[in-house]
């Protein structure tokens, strides 16, 4: 009997099972004013807040964290806001907290997700030491970063980043490139991914659409000082935002990049999601699985949130100064938020041919109407579409390969070859 092959796609090692907490040591204070940066706001919650983790909390988290997990794995994650602002000694400090409560074989993977406008040789010298995997914030080539990523004074970021990434390469540390997806960018995809592969020399990719939403009783901002406090309500959304148009041919042309020659050696975090769900093996992505739940936030103060992108009042599940993090992260107030995602499938959803390989999408994006009036689609719904059917070939083929015990990279030479059938035919008959 042929067992069946891992699929080694994953952006990090083996699937982690338990919960994943985003922390935010800052809270919402970043050093940059991302002009579509919807969690800067987010300040307006705790009014009068240092925003700094008191090393008291830090101690408490590192414990909870690592009780919590009877898994052999855990992920300590830390994002804000700018998680450097703490310094470096914060950071220190976690790791000597993780070795004081660490359980006997368990291992504890650090990430770190950061805009690199602070990183030098100090820090990715320690990113180094730790293993510290590290994502990095990074929109494209210069002219699309600057266009919405800059500093307080409203100047251009990219320079800076860039020095960061040099740190970082300096030093091997490993990273991936969290890249988000708006007007300036989401028309040059094939440029895009071009440059983060060979300006920035990632293996490891991920594309964040903006969608920003907003009621027609708050009007459009142009930055977050112009808006209250953001939350996921409204069915308009910015200019700024990604339309599903553009998500769906955005990724198509990464995609006709990638699969003719850096599968197997550059990792894109959607096609990624796709190949496990397409080969039914399910994807360790949130975004893509049927339910959710298991991706939480705690701010700098330990309150803890069901979602990263719901950290608004109606969503806060308690503190853990006052109760214990396995105790929020298992209640059935969290445990209905995950459920929500698959009971509130409009019947469009549930029917629609690919709705495996997405399965509706973030609930953060499902406030349009299907085709028969019902609420509940997915704003992206059109783009995502566009892509499953698009990938369908390659992706029937590598699960083929897949299933045969081989590489699933040998479908570039499958569209290699196609490719060359093609230019032997007359002009007219090629397609």
């Amino acid at each position: 009997m042929i067992e069946k092959p891992a699929i080694k796609v994953h952006l990090r090692g083996a699937r982690v099972p338990g919960f994943h907490m985003l922390v935010k040591p800052t809270g919402a204070t970043c050093n940059l004013d991302c002009s579509y940066c919807f969690f800067l706001s987010k300040e307006m919650l705790y009014p009068g807040s240092r925003f700094r983790m008191a090393d008291e909390l830090l101690e408490k988290y590192v414990r909870q964290l690592l009780e919590a997990h009877s898994t052999p794995q855990v992920y300590l994650a830390w994002q804000g806001g700018e998680p450097t602002l703490m310094g470096l000694p914060f950071f220190e400090r976690s790791i000597e907290y993780v070795e004081k409560y660490r359980k006997p074989g368990q291992t504890v993977l650090h990430t770190f997700q950061t805009n690199g406008t602070l990183i030098d040789d100090a820090w990715a010298a320690f990113f180094k030491k730790h293993d510290v995997l590290i994502g990095l914030s990074i929109d494209g080539p210069k002219a699309m970063h600057d266009a919405y990523r800059v500093d307080k004074g409203g100047q251009p970021t990219f320079d800076k980043v860039m020095r960061g990434l040099d740190a970082l390469r300096r030093h091997g540390v490993e990273y991936n490139t969290l890249t988000t997806l708006h007007a300036a960018n989401a028309e040059h995809p094939a440029e895009v991914y071009r440059f983060l592969r060979d300006e920035c020399g990632t293996k490891w990719m991920q594309f964040i659409p903006i969608i920003e939403r907003y009621t027609d009783e708050t009007p459009e901002w142009t930055s977050w000082r112009d808006r209250p406090l953001y939350t996921q309500t409204g069915t308009n959304v910015t200019e700024r935002s990604i339309t599903p148009r553009q998500f769906g041919e955005f990724y198509i042309g990464v995609f006709e990049e990638w699969v003719r020659r850096d599968v197997g050696n550059v990792y894109v975090q959607l096609f990624d999601a796709t190949l496990e769900n397409w080969y039914g093996e399910g994807a360790s992505l949130c975004v893509y699985k049927p339910t959710c739940g298991t991706s939480l936030a705690m701010e700098h103060n330990g309150d803890v949130y069901s979602c990263d992108h719901f950290v608004e009042p109606k969503h806060k599940l308690g503190n853990i100064n006052e109760t214990p993090l396995i105790d929020l992260v298992s209640s059935p107030r969290q445990r209905w938020f995950g459920d929500y995602k698959s009971s509130s499938l409009p019947k469009y959803c549930k029917e629609c041919d690919v709705r495996f390989a997405c399965h509706g999408g973030c609930p953060k994006d499902r406030f349009i109407q299907t085709p028969d009036g019902e609420p509940g689609l997915n704003y992206l719904c059109a783009g995502y579409k566009a892509f499953f059917h698009h990938v369908k070939p390659a992706m029937d083929e590598m699960v083929r390969l897949l299933k045969l015990g081989r590489a699933p990279a040998e479908v570039m030479q499958t569209y290699a070859a196609s490719e060359s059938r093609r230019a032997g035919l007359p002009k007219a008959f090629r397609m």
